[in-house]
């Protein structure tokens, strides 16, 4: 028996060594997917605190006390203006990267660069979604109510891509599913049957806003996200969000509330506790995204996104921590049920987790 393939000129030393080689690298990928994924659940929590402080600021305190109209207008106001200041940080980290002109060169790659329109108008409407449901619900429901996220995302990346999703995986996604019934259900019952109370159904319409819109840009950006870099990539979305904020938010934002939009934001920005808000919410959800966008091509858009929903939990804790606000029993219940089954998810065999699409072979 010869130790030499005769096909293609290999020993079988060579062939082990060459498998020994792709397990190592495969391995190396799934770890920093679940790094990326977890450092996104950090930093999107902590991504809540500024976003609730600052209806603390003027004028959100009073649009906030000004009925429907007044609650849209600070939800779209804060949601445009985190819009931006995440774009800023995003060329601040694009351009420390030595990536800017790779920026401008996906911008004029138009096949690429379409699909980051969808995901950010899908991601924009998310995140203006939260802001609504804090606004009506307030901010503990607003940041557990995305927890239904990893479903929609996982759902289209097994209609688009032919994502596997082992039994394993599916209970993961079941379970989590479970935590965010538990505390979205119990409050959306309780409020419907107040009286006096009918306003706070925008906010779970925002909080379906947002878990419909992340998981649908995950999907949407897995497609950009391979044959693009992450960095760039994330920094065309956002673009992408800001432009589509400046040319049909904003107009249809002056056109429903008038004058009131521009006095709004002048009285914003002049505020400078609202500048160290943007700045923070800008940075945490820069870096947030930039962990998401990252761990998709490594573990799968359905797996990135159920690791990031770890989110949900650790959001309760930081505004426990800092806000002073001591989540309800369902909250607490419907996060410890989310955090089992991220973990289902988080201990899944590496040998499975290696993203297969159609017609890959193993």
């Amino acid at each position: 028996m010869t130790d030499i393939d005769a096909t293609h000129g290999h020993t079988n030393a060579d062939i082990a060594e060459l498998k020994a080689l792709r397990i190592k690298s495969r391995n190396y990928q799934v770890r920093w997917g679940f790094i990326w994924a977890l450092w996104c659940a950090v930093l999107w929590a902590a991504w809540y605190v500024p976003g609730y402080a600052i209806y603390y600021e003027q004028p959100f305190v009073d649009l906030a006390q000004g009925g429907n109209a007044g609650n849209i207008l600070a939800a779209m106001v804060v949601a445009f203006l985190n819009a931006i200041a995440v774009l800023i940080f995003m060329f601040v980290w694009v351009g420390t990267l030595g990536k800017t002109g790779e920026y401008f060169r996906t911008l004029r790659q138009k096949r690429i660069a379409f699909w980051y329109l969808p995901a950010g108008l899908s991601g924009g409407l998310a995140i203006f979604g939260t802001y609504v449901a804090m606004v009506y619900v307030g901010p503990g429901f607003a940041a557990v109510a995305g927890l239904l996220y990893p479903l929609v995302g996982a759902m289209l990346a097994r209609l688009w891509y032919n994502e596997r999703i082992t039994a394993r995986a599916a209970l993961g996604l079941l379970v989590l599913v479970t935590g965010a019934v538990l505390i979205f259900l119990p409050g959306l019952i309780s409020d419907l049957g107040m009286e006096g109370n009918s306003s706070r159904w925008i906010g779970y319409v925002g909080g379906a806003m947002a878990f419909i819109g992340w998981g649908l840009e995950g999907a949407v950006a897995g497609r950009a996200l391979d044959v693009s870099d992450p960095d760039v990539g994330l920094t065309v979305r956002f673009t992408a969000e800001v432009m589509i904020w400046v040319v049909i938010g904003v107009p249809i934002a002056w056109m429903l509330a008038g004058d009131v939009l521009w006095t709004s934001m002048g009285t914003a920005l002049a505020q400078i506790g609202v500048w160290h808000m943007l700045v923070l919410m800008g940075m945490t959800f820069a870096f947030c995204y930039v962990s998401w966008y990252k761990s998709f091509p490594l573990i799968g858009v359905g797996r990135g996104q159920a690791i990031a929903a770890l989110y949900g939990p650790l959001s309760l804790v930081y505004l426990w921590i800092f806000g002073g606000l001591t989540p309800d029993i369902w909250f607490a219940v419907g996060a410890t049920v989310a955090v089992i089954g991220s973990f289902i998810l988080f201990t899944e065999g590496r040998g499975v987790l290696e993203v297969i699409r159609a017609g890959e072979k193993g």
